[in-house]
């Protein structure tokens, strides 16, 4: 399908720098069942707008401070890293490295070899991966710390592209989900931002169930669809694991009748991406990479209810959302969001519809 197909005007101004003031503070636009105008609420009434007794899926990756800022060990010359995916772990001149991919950038350019320090961070950069042209750098520390832990104390939170400023303190917090557990993606499942715990607590009151996968959110997120065809581009690879727990609430959710409700376009592609190619509904347990790519046209086999924020124009993500809703209805109501001041993106607003028959 035409890429120019999912285009819309956005004002500059409509694209949130900073989160709502509390995270059920978000606006909450809801596209009925069936049909109806949009209506406009606040993410607190989500628990009361779900269908009763529905699966709700999350995603629980935990984004990792993937933007490290050092220098050169022997120019002091200044270098940014950042981390992409976590590879494995290998000794490097006879001392255990972690190794990654990544980008880099330096004012004077990279040279293979170099050693970088962040901090207790020693990164040495190896070379470029030959399947994806990304950098490879093995990174340990000098006192002894784990790196992991060494990444977290020292990275900082990778905003997008469109938030133009610096990552703050706060941004520690707010860009992570209340329920994020794996460490993994470079971006955040930003759905799941809106929820907390007190939020779950009222799923619980009202029957609804809670299950988590996990999709660990890559690089891909922030790259341009440059086909014209959606069927030309090359859709990134993203990690995924859906565990026995998960798919028996799938299993248990239809046979009570019950919706499944998905909390992001990250949980929407993680279940189709494992679904049952014969018994439509159920999924299947299981770990590996998706390249998915949801369009309309797609038949969904498991999702029910989505709940997402505002994507981008022209985006695999809107196109999936739009796959699911209805590209007519879903196209009006992102024009009533702008006419209507919603706020856009990671830090936005978010929508509650159910899929399209």
């Amino acid at each position: 399908m035409l890429v120019g197909l999912f285009d819309y005007e956005l004002p500059p101004e409509r694209i949130a720098q900073e989160p709502a003031a509390s995270r059920e503070a978000a606006r909450l636009m809801v596209l009925p069942e069936g049909g109806g105008a949009p209506e406009h609420t606040t993410v607190a009434a989500l628990p009361d707008l779900l269908p009763p007794h529905a699966l709700v899926a999350l995603n629980d990756t935990r984004v990792v401070p993937a933007r490290l800022l050092g220098v050169k060990a022997d120019t002091g010359g200044k270098v940014e890293i950042f981390l992409v995916q976590k590879m494995e772990s290998r000794e490097i001149d006879g001392l255990p490295h972690q190794v990654w991919r990544a980008l880099g950038k330096s004012s004077k350019g990279l040279r293979f070899g170099t050693n970088v320090i962040v901090g207790p961070l020693v990164i040495r950069l190896l070379g470029r991966s030959e399947a994806d042209g990304l950098l490879e750098v093995g990174l340990m520390t000098t006192n002894g710390q784990a790196v992991d832990d060494a990444i977290r104390e020292t990275g900082h939170v990778p905003l997008p592209p469109y938030i133009k400023r610096d990552d703050a303190d706060a941004d520690r917090e707010r860009y992570q989900t209340v329920f994020a557990r794996v460490d993994g993606a470079i971006a955040a499942p930003t759905a799941g931002l809106h929820l907390t715990r007190a939020m779950l607590g009222r799923f619980a009151v009202r029957g609804l169930e809670v299950a988590s996968v996990t999709l660990h959110v890559g690089l891909g997120t922030f790259q341009p669809v440059t086909a014209t065809d959606f069927d030309a581009h090359p859709m990134h690879a993203e990690r995924y694991e859906v565990s026995r727990t998960a798919e028996a609430a799938v299993a248990s959710a239809r046979e009570r009748g019950a919706s499944v409700v998905a909390v992001g376009t990250t949980v929407v592609r993680t279940l189709e991406s494992v679904a049952d190619p014969v018994r439509v509904g159920l999924v299947h347990a299981g770990a590996g990479e998706t390249r998915l790519l949801i369009q309309p046209g797609y038949r969904f086999r498991v999702v029910d209810v989505l709940v997402t924020n505002f994507h981008l124009p022209k985006s695999t993500l809107l196109a999936l959302v739009c796959a699911f809703g209805g590209t007519e209805r879903v196209l009006a109501a992102y024009a009533t969001a702008v006419k209507e001041s919603y706020r856009f993106f990671s830090y936005g607003d978010a929508m509650l519809l159910w899929r399209a028959r």
